[in-house]
């Protein structure tokens, strides 16, 4: 083959600049011979784009390939001077805009929450200052749902069956005993349903009883015990108010948190256990709950002073947020997000008790202190 000089573009590809082919020779192909030429696959002739301007003549005698090197690499043209490329590449160190804010969410539907909040709140009131019986079984029946959705996530995440039938029996009756003999009527109810716990555990086979039958007693005590401390309230004279009072200032609580810690909230609380909440929120909580407590007690509670409701308030948010933080470690030990989905909005009856619960016999102590115990 002739190696004499090359440099003058033909066809798109390199060949000798004043010799024309030879015998044997490939036109317009690579350096290879005759016989190399016929066992590769033969490269497309793509016609080389016209040059204009003025940069051209400092490359003469500089090869250039207009065609790409394969078949199936697509063919990019290079742009003629003074025209605008279609479709340019950024550069490398360009300036880019900067992504659009992302609008802070509530993270749930808050038009079903606050329906579901309300329809809940009507019950509520309705079964509280018409027939105070009435308001017993609405309290006896949110505790029944609320063991079945704790006991019912402890057996689908921990393979944990803690008793629901005599939980949900002693439970009601715990609520009901409360109302109807105090304090007392309330420690004998707890007694006997634990130790129906262990009894009723004892039917089934041993492998488990002790996990069982301690998260049967914690169940006992953590929903209805706590509960029938709101029973133990609407036993005073005032008891409707009393209970109001108590359902007001535990709900200011956790909407000054949210509200707050959703506009103003950047200092984490209690990151491991509950990521969402701040220590702005919990100052949120306290200023809502303690200037509601002075009103609720200045106004609603017999003898009560503006200035217990202050003790009162703050007394609500701490018991409220470490309520709500108890139950956010049980449902991250869990691994869940909800107890439940019974409430849209809300998730389950136990997420909407985990701050009541802790809430109510603080709330009854202090009022008992206040104002006696009716």
């Amino acid at each position: 083959m002739n190696d004499s000089s090359w440099g003058t573009p033909q066809t798109g590809y390199w060949g000798p600049s004043d010799q024309g082919p030879g015998p044997g020779a490939v036109p317009a192909g690579p350096a290879y011979d005759a016989h190399q030429a016929q066992q590769t696959r033969p490269m497309p002739i793509v016609p080389d784009v016209p040059e204009h301007g003025g940069d051209q003549d400092a490359d003469r005698g500089a090869a250039r390939l207009s065609g790409p090197l394969f078949r199936d690499e697509p063919t990019r043209a290079r742009p003629l001077p003074g025209e605008v490329p279609q479709n340019p590449e950024p550069m490398p160190h360009a300036p880019q805009p900067a992504p659009a804010p992302q609008k802070k969410t509530a993270g749930r539907d808050l038009g079903a929450a606050i329906g579901v909040g309300v329809g809940l709140g009507a019950v509520i009131v309705a079964s509280l200052f018409f027939v105070k019986a009435v308001f017993v079984g609405v309290i006896a029946v949110a505790v029944v749902v609320g063991l079945w959705e704790l006991t019912t996530r402890l057996d689908e995440r921990k393979g944990i069956k803690a008793p629901l039938v005599p939980l949900a029996l002693g439970g009601a009756a715990m609520v009901v005993a409360g109302y109807a003999r105090g304090a007392e009527g309330a420690w004998i109810a707890m007694a006997l349903t634990k130790l129906a716990v262990l009894v009723w555990r004892m039917t089934a086979p041993p492998e488990g009883y002790l996990k069982d039958v301690t998260a049967g007693v914690f169940a006992a005590f953590y929903v209805p015990f706590l509960a029938t401390f709101v029973a133990m309230l609407l036993k005073a004279e005032d008891g409707p108010w009393r209970v109001l009072t108590f359902l007001l200032l535990t709900v200011v609580s956790d909407t000054g948190a949210y509200a707050v810690g959703w506009r103003f909230g950047k200092h984490k609380l209690a990151p491991r256990i509950s990521p969402g909440k701040t220590r702005e929120g919990l100052l949120g909580a306290v200023a809502f709950s303690m200037a509601a407590g002075a009103l609720c007690m200045q106004f609603l509670i017999d003898d009560g002073q503006w200035w217990q409701g202050l003790l009162l308030g703050l007394a609500v948010a701490a018991s409220a947020t470490l309520g709500d933080l108890g139950e956010s470690m049980i449902k991250r030990d869990l691994g869940i997000k909800d107890m439940g989905t019974l409430l849209p909005g809300h998730g389950g009856i136990m997420d909407r008790l985990d701050s009541l619960l802790p809430t109510a016999p603080v709330v009854w102590l202090l009022l008992a202190i206040f104002v006696g115990a009716g």
